[in-house]
């Protein structure tokens, strides 16, 4: 049997005779100390949690049997995050005093990706720490200790979880710990079903304040060779919190974001919605696929009598003296083509005067409408298209038009990254005063969610609840005309050449003027 003398609790008490602090601050303790079956970790980004895991984790393995050691299966979602806890464990098991083999690299077969894994082995017990990939399937047949780090940001966390949770039924234990990413992330149902007593398990929830407060700051110090200082302990604690901004409620007091990791909240878009502002839609009629039995001319003259009923009225109503801008979402076979203008206010705030979207509308009657449109749009500055897939068509026949004034988007992570955070301030901020008060303009705005820590549309499948063929159209539009309005064109500077009966009635005024403009 393999006795071990030293535990994490007992060996990071601190000294009293040596005023030497304990390793583990007090909620790392309380951690540690808890030998529930299921245990829930709710905390703050970076405060040591998964660090003090780890601490517990190595002595387990490296016990024998009859002492509760067992093998541990660590799960994180990125590779980073799996080298730090493997080092964690290493640099452990050394301060333990404890046997173990080096650390092991492999090639994990995953599907058909082939993924580097990690294993710690303690000879003396038989038991290993390895770290697996998040697929579910990776944990049948096993048994152990489980180790969900940051698991609300897995794939599939629900089978996860219940993958994972299948070990609790041999005597294995369940780690799961995260910062939150919204309220309906299965993270944050499983702390509200222990909550609520619907299942058995204990939550742990320690905000950065509450380490802070418990010497986090203190270690930071210890660990830079600087004195503490109580009055830097809270400049630096306000830089911290400066520095995540609006995500300081879920990044760092472990409050979950509203709806579900949803981008916008739905408070902000109720706050916008304006019932004057209307939405026209207009569908192609059937037949206009049939290019044999409905001629151009015939659908374009139909464009033209649904524009002037309907779109022309709320042009020749526009300011002449404001500034204008668009974004267009293209479709053409499924969703909706969406068209949002975007006018600029004396005081610099934007408005939109109406929304106009297309559905099943072919590429040159989209063209045809475009142009009704733009060429009234006042002081027009700049328009942005998706320009993904055949948007790329339409959004050139409008260059052959406006040249630089339009600009062709191509909507991926790194575009998504750099121009979503100025359209959430723009909403926020009240720089972008109002929206449509239209079920289908919320939904699609609902549809922005974090993917990869940027916030976007899914690629793939509907996001209208009422299973209508939408996927965001209008929130990219949206998005796209605040992104003209932040990058306009270049204004056109010319000097008006005067009449002649002006240079008749007031030669003085133009003695010499053909000269000072460069005209000889």
């Amino acid at each position: 049997m393999t006795t071990l003398d030293v535990s994490p609790i007992n060996l990071l008490q601190p000294d009293f005779e040596s005023d030497v602090p304990a390793v583990l601050l007090p909620y790392q303790q309380e951690w540690i100390a808890d030998k529930s079956p299921l245990k829930i970790g709710e905390k703050s980004r970076r405060i040591g949690l998964t660090w003090a895991e780890a601490a517990d984790a190595a002595l387990e393995c490296a016990s024998d049997r009859s002492a509760g050691g067992q093998n541990c299966y660590y799960l994180g979602y990125n590779k980073d995050m799996t080298v730090e806890f493997i080092q964690a464990c290493s640099m452990w098991a050394r301060a333990y005093g404890l046997a173990a083999a080096e650390v092991e690299e492999g090639i994990w077969e995953d599907g058909d990706k082939h993924i580097q894994t990690y294993i710690i082995r303690f000879p003396k017990s038989g038991f290993r720490i390895e770290a697996l990939t998040s697929r579910p399937s990776n944990l049948r047949g096993r048994q152990g200790r489980v180790i969900l780090d940051e698991a609300a940001f897995h794939e599939s966390l629900d089978e996860l979880l219940k993958a994972a949770l299948a070990l609790l039924i041999w005597g294995g234990c369940v780690r799961v710990i995260s910062t939150h990413d919204g309220e309906d992330n299965p993270f944050n149902e499983l702390i509200n079903e222990i909550r609520a007593k619907k299942r058995k398990g204990t939550v742990h929830r320690t905000t950065f304040r509450d380490a802070v407060a418990q010497g986090l700051y203190k270690r930071v110090c210890m660990r830079k060779g600087i004195a503490y200082d109580p009055h830097e302990e809270e400049l630096w604690m306000q830089e911290v919190y400066d520095f995540y901004g609006s995500a300081a409620d879920e990044e760092l007091d472990a409050i979950p974001s509203k709806g579900g990791g949803r981008w916008l909240p739905h408070s902000l878009l109720e706050s916008k919605k304006d019932d004057t502002v209307p939405v026209i839609r207009f569908e192609a009629p059937k037949g206009w696929d049939d290019f044999s039995n409905v001629t151009e001319e015939a659908r374009n003259a139909e464009v033209t009598e649904f524009f002037n009923e309907h779109l022309k009225p709320l042009l020749e109503a526009l300011p002449k003296k404001l500034i204008t801008y668009y974004g267009l979402d293209f479709a053409r076979k499924r969703n909706a083509c969406s068209f949002w203008p975007l006018v600029e206010q004396q005081n610099t705030k934007k408005r939109i005067p109406f929304l106009f979207e297309m559905f099943k509308v072919p590429y040159k009657q989209q063209e045809e409408f475009l142009k009704l449109i733009v060429v009234m749009l006042p002081n027009f500055s700049k328009g942005a298209h998706d320009a993904s897939g055949n948007g790329g068509y339409l959004a050139e026949a409008m260059q052959v038009v406006y040249g630089e004034r339009i600009e062709a988007v191509m909507l991926t992570e790194a575009w998504y990254r750099e121009n979503t955070p100025h359209f959430k301030s723009s909403l926020e901020d009240g720089d972008i005063e109002n929206m449509p008060a239209d079920q289908d303009v919320i939904e699609d705005h609902r549809a922005f969610v974090m993917v990869n820590g940027v916030a976007r549309i899914p690629a793939m499948g509907k996001t209208n609840t009422n299973n209508k063929d939408r996927h965001g159209d209008s929130a990219i539009a949206h998005l796209l005309a605040d992104y003209a309005s932040n990058h306009p064109s270049a204004p056109i500077e010319f000097i008006a050449l005067p009449s002649a009966s002006e240079m008749e009635m007031r030669p003085d005024d133009f003695d010499g003027w053909f000269s000072d403009v460069g005209c000889y």
